[in-house]
């Protein structure tokens, strides 16, 4: 079906009533029957008169009304003392009065029949004095108590383009047209920024929405209401932070079964996402990295920036999603022809062979002596005759062998008859094509008036500017066609016993951590295969131990207060003899004793030494904002170094454990690599499903885990060492301490 062929609602759906309330309330925000200004003044410049020129120039067709007890008439209009004056019920409030008597509008608002509000006014959270935060915390508790749905406070307004809305500060045109993007951000300049780009690229805005502060409806609420809304086909959002982690996943949940992409762009690491870098994996599992492997399962994708998020946009309006990623590309430039092939191989992408029928055709019509290669350069011929690039196009097209056609050509900026023509049938082709067809130029190029008139014409084609950015957004585009619809949801599989042994643990816990010997009994409860130990207080203990599990062992100190034994000399391998394990024992001892911090040690463990053919690191993070991670990927001393490492969200089952396996170069590894055997990857299935569970059931109170080396050969994957990080303050609260 092409693009032009879809029905874009004029935004007058209404939500079905076995929707969500909060689809209902937003709706109400968003499609008022009037609205009200509180705190109009025409003191020229301010908000007020701004926003209310705004309704004015894009003729709002609901009722509009001014709120000021001190003015009688304002704008040319009559002025109403209050709520209770009003010729009817308000229904959304634009709340433009000072910050202190914000919370009152809001209450009286709700108690004349209104429905919505907009804060505009600042002055809450955002500022650090106590009154500002006290402020904060009654606005919030007004807008639960009323139930009003409420954007800001601190925010610019909102668009709403099928009602003529535009509740708004920015001066600059709006094109008042349904289209199909909603963008919702904290941020009203980067949000107002996007909804600009996207209209001078010729991209409809249905809805924007700033949130400001957030005290009431937060991101992920319009998030869901624009999945359901059957107008709009691309959520965008800018994300200082997520919340609510459980409001956000299933936003995305809704968004995804809707088959609409969610376009974010996320701020950076933050100091809570390295709360646990006292193990390999908090440190490694930065904030947005966990974002990323989080969201990224549940159809969002996280762009870099401003650019790349206008060019992902730009390529999700116009193109359906592809079978494949078969790409397909013809130019006119051996150049381009090598730039299309480095980008796109750099990006893991690569254009496949031609099917049998389109070489044919295509060595035919450039005649003997001719390449036929993919990407095609038609340029040599088409200086002898021109119509062969067109036919060259259609040939890709027609290929049921390729799922995306790209172009290598950029949009005329003045009229240019052969140019225009050529634009407007390979428009005309995409529409019958069941694949997307992709303009792409080298570099980013300016849009006139005219560039801008083309571009809205041409409806069925996507156009994106600078190589690399649109080579990132077909990648997106082929990505997110290949996600699964609905992402089921996963529940923690461990079993009672597991989960005893885990509360007892909690419980008793003395200090940052548990020991090895407490943390790996909690691993073995949780399924993930451990080494076989036992630990000992005297050098005899320590040889009967090692006698009885066979040389050679390994010693290692036990403490708590020690995270990183290898760093201080607490780990000694390769122990064959008696003789040096009472060695071992002793040195261990002599170490730990001397050490500043005078750490307890409770012990010395005797471990099996497992030989092994890759260590791997399996461990578990809890980010602030998004909730645990499981991460995977090579192990050992230098693992912070290397960085072979893949998150996923918890808790995951083992088909997602296997797919977390295959994204790092030790799952290559443990496929097979270069005639060398398979290894034991069940076990570390087991393991990363163990730790997902784990984490599952800890909820807040565990900080991170680490098991670093996980070893793994031909025949078995055992947990050597293993450091469980305790989130203290929420282990203690759940304890009763």
């Amino acid at each position: 079906m092409s693009v032009s062929s879809r029905s874009v609602s004029s935004g007058k759906w209404s939500p079905p009533p076995d929707v969500s309330d909060i689809v209902k309330r937003i709706h109400a925000m968003l499609h008022p029957r009037n609205i009200v200004l509180v705190g109009a003044t025409d003191k020229p410049g301010n908000y007020a008169e701004r926003i209310w020129n705004n309704l004015i120039k894009y003729q709002y067709e609901g009722g509009l009304y001014p709120v000021n007890a001190k003015r009688e008439t304002i704008w040319g209009v009559p002025c109403y003392k209050d709520f209770s004056s009003l010729p009817e019920k308000p229904d959304h409030v634009l709340v433009l009065v000072p910050a202190r008597f914000a919370v009152q509008v809001i209450r009286d608002a709700a108690a004349a029949g209104a429905r919505s509000a907009t804060i505009v006014t600042s002055g809450f959270s955002e500022l650090q004095d106590a009154e500002s935060q006290k402020l904060a915390v009654e606005l919030q508790q007004a807008i639960r108590e009323t139930g009003l749905a409420v954007t800001g406070p601190n925010c610019l307004g909102n668009l709403s383009a099928g009602e003529k809305l535009f509740t708004n500060i920015d001066d600059r045109i709006v094109t008042m047209e349904a289209g199909s993007v909603a963008i919702a951000g904290q941020s009203g300049a980067i949000v107002m920024a996007i909804r600009q780009a996207l209209e001078d690229r010729g991209v409809g805005v249905g809805y924007m929405v700033t949130t400001g502060n957030e005290a009431g409806l937060e991101t992920p609420d319009l998030m869901t209401y624009f999945a359901a809304d059957p107008s709009i086909r691309v959520i965008v959002v800018y994300l200082e932070g997520v919340r609510n982690t459980k409001v956000f996943r299933e936003a995305c949940k809704a968004a995804r079964a809707a088959g609409k992409p969610v376009i974010a762009l996320k701020l950076g690491a933050s100091e809570g996402g390295r709360a646990a870098a006292m193990a390999h994996t908090g440190a490694l599992a930065g904030s947005i990295e966990t974002f990323d492997a989080i969201s990224t399962r549940e159809g969002v994708i996280r762009v870099r920036g401003l650019d790349e998020l206008i060019e992902t946009t730009e390529c999700f309006v116009h193109s359906e999603p592809p079978k494949g990623g078969r790409l397909a590309a013809v130019t006119l430039s051996g150049g381009k022809r090598g730039l299309l092939i480095d980008a796109f191989y750099s990006a893991g992408l690569n254009f496949a062979p031609l099917g049998q029928s389109a070489s044919e055709k295509l060595a035919k019509m450039l005649g003997p002596g001719s390449i036929v290669g993919n990407p095609l350069d038609a340029g040599f011929a088409a200086v002898v005759d021109p119509s062969v690039y067109m036919q060259s196009i259609k040939i890709m097209i027609d290929d049921p062998d390729t799922d995306i056609v790209i172009i290598d050509s950029e949009l005329p900026k003045a009229p240019h008859e052969l140019r225009e023509r050529s634009l407007r049938a390979v428009n005309e082709m995409a529409g019958h094509a069941n694949k997307p067809v992709i303009y792409i130029s080298a570099m980013s190029i300016g849009f006139t008036e005219f560039t801008k008139g083309l571009r809205k014409s041409l409806p069925n084609i996507a156009v994106l500017q600078g190589m690399d950015r649109a080579v990132g957004a077909i990648k997106s585009l082929i990505e997110y066609t290949s996600l699964r619809k609905e992402v089921p949801d996963i529940v923690s599989s461990s079993s009672a016993s597991a989960r005893a042994l885990l509360e007892r643990a909690l419980k008793s816990a003395k200090g940052a951590a548990l020991d090895e010997v407490a943390s790996k009994k909690l691993l073995r409860a949780y399924g993930i295969p451990v080494s076989r130990e036992e630990v000992t207080r005297s050098a005899a203990g320590a040889v009967k131990i090692a006698k009885k599990i066979g040389f050679p062992v390994v010693a290692k100190a036990v403490s708590a207060d020690i995270l990183h034994k290898s760093d201080i000399g607490g780990v000694v391998l390769n122990l064959n003899s008696a003789a040096e394990v009472r060695q071992a024992f002793s040195d261990i001892t002599a170490r730990v004793t001397k050490l500043r911090n005078k750490p307890k040690l409770e012990g010395i463990l005797i471990a099996q030494q497992v030989k092994a053919d890759l260590e791997l690191v399996v461990g578990a993070s809890l980010d602030a904002e998004m909730g645990p991670v499981v991460l995977f990927g090579t192990g050992g001393v230098d693992i912070e170094l290397i960085k072979d490492v893949a998150l996923s969200g918890a808790p995951l089952d083992a088909a997602e454990a296997r797919q977390l396996i295959g994204r790092t170069k030790a799952g290559v590894k443990i496929k097979g690599y270069r005639g060398k055997p398979a290894l034991h990857e069940a076990s570390a299935v087991r393991a990363l499903v163990g730790l997902s569970n784990l984490m599952a059931d800890a909820g807040n109170r565990i900080a991170s885990i680490d098991v670093n080396p996980f070893l793994i050969n031909a025949k078995t994957g055992v947990a050597v060492d293993a450091l469980i990080v305790l989130n203290n303050a929420a282990a203690r609260s759940a304890a009763g301490h």
